[in-house]
């Protein structure tokens, strides 16, 4: 039995819930910044202190990131809708406190790599339980702005998270300094968590309750008493708009993965200082995060296909700029192109998902659907990592160019409009 947690009178929407909402994005940001710490300095590290010259070997500490980030996304949804949203985003956060003590500390790339399993974990309880309660917040009117917000605090974090970090190692060295920012966001988070958040799965309940289906039926078959293993078929395989999100979200993340590992390595290829790659770096998130503002609002008025397809689209274009040029003023206009084609794309499939999913079962399905899109992590790695051991940095990009135009292509042939539009 569902028990309220809270004497408040619960309403949906983003006005009457302005502090709980607020309070949320700025624990993403801090989510965000836990991956932020890392993203410049790991590559330069495992070069530098660890020797490690092989592309596939360098990448492990992206997969294994992806790989426990996805499971615990799917742990995350099951469990927001059995338990309540509040106990996986605290329990989230402590998975965080050893990461940034790890890296400081590694003697060896094991310790890096057993790091990033726990900063999946991380990432994916508190993410994921990020998203669902702000989705059960707002309600169905405003899914697309609170998913922007909610994408735009945390890759935001990123990119100054990342930034940063690239400039206290160029000041102070590669370790530990970039780390001691990971160990402040981690106190302050368990702080915000633990004391000032509420519970909100009595906001989905409710929601539920006045749940209106389509007129045009599609969803008709999506009742509220569909069963864990039914949820993964529908999001994964079988309901058009659920599977389509799902394989644009892998390719989307697979583009993020292989950024992650690839990115420092080739813009180290023109000898550009720790800083300046920084910087490159920086701006793929930051464009990523700011764009998010407007991207996730604009799907709300003109629908969510399409600016899915176009999101796509232009990260094939973009990586395809980046895969060509060969410094810094290429390299820069690619990642900012990958950046508004990512912001088109990131909030805008939540908000398919939770235009599709029923409340009662809405956790579940943003967990799957995390699953599928945080794995990409681990395919950009892998396949990022084979590629440019057997043809070469310039290879790797221009795979992934490709398998972005293929996945566009399955978005326009394959997902129907979700967004019900008011008349």
């Amino acid at each position: 039995m569902n028990r309220p947690s809270t004497s408040r009178p619960i309403r949906l929407g983003l006005r009457a819930n302005a502090a709980q909402f607020t309070l949320l994005v700025a624990i993403n940001a801090l989510v965000g910044g836990m991956v932020g710490q890392q993203q410049t300095v790991l590559p330069l590290l495992a070069e530098d202190e660890f020797g490690l010259t092989g592309y596939t070997f360098i990448f492990t500490y992206v997969a294994a990131f992806g790989i426990s980030k996805a499971i615990a996304n799917y742990v995350a949804g099951t469990f927001s809708d059995r338990y309540g949203r509040k106990p996986v985003l605290v329990a989230g956060w402590l998975f965080a406190v050893p990461v940034p003590l790890l890296l400081i500390w590694a003697p060896d790339w094991g310790w890096v790599v057993a790091a990033n399993v726990l900063l999946g974990i991380n990432q994916g309880l508190t993410w994921s339980t990020t998203v669902v309660m702000k989705i059960d917040l707002v309600g169905p009117k405003q899914r697309g702005l609170a998913m922007g917000l909610n994408e735009a605090a945390g890759y935001g974090a990123v990119a100054v998270t990342s930034l940063l970090a690239g400039y206290l190692a160029e000041q102070y060295g590669l370790r530990p300094a970039p780390f001691l920012l990971g160990l402040s966001y981690t106190a302050l988070a368990l702080l915000l968590s633990g004391i000032f958040v509420r519970e909100t799965r009595d906001h989905a309940t409710l929601e539920a309750g006045g749940h209106v289906p389509r007129a045009d039926g599609l969803h008709d078959h999506l009742h509220a008493a569909l069963t864990d293993r039914q949820i993964v078929v529908q999001t994964s395989l079988k309901e058009p708009a659920l599977s389509s999100a799902s394989q644009a979200g892998l390719v989307n993340n697979l583009n993020f993965g292989l950024s992650w590992g690839l990115f420092p390595l080739l813009f180290a290829t023109a000898d550009l200082p720790v800083d300046r790659i920084g910087l490159l770096f920086a701006l793929y998130p930051a464009v990523w995060g700011a764009g998010q503002l407007a991207t996730g609002a604009l799907s709300d008025r003109i629908g969510r296909k399409h600016l899915i397809t176009a999101g796509m689209a232009t990260q094939a274009t973009a990586l395809a700029i980046i895969a060509m040029a060969d410094g810094f003023g290429g390299w820069a206009a690619g990642t900012v192109l990958l950046g508004a084609g990512t912001a088109l794309v990131y909030p805008t499939l939540l908000a398919v998902i939770g235009d599709v999913a029923h409340p009662a079962w809405r956790g579940r399905a943003v967990g799957v659907y995390r699953v599928w899109r945080d794995l990409g992590y681990t395919v950009g790695a892998v396949l990022g990592g084979i590629v440019a051991d057997l043809m070469g940095l310039h290879a790797a990009v221009w795979t992934a160019a490709a398998v972005s135009a293929v996945s566009a292509v399955v978005v326009a042939v394959r997902m129907y409009e979700t967004h019900q539009r008011a008349t």
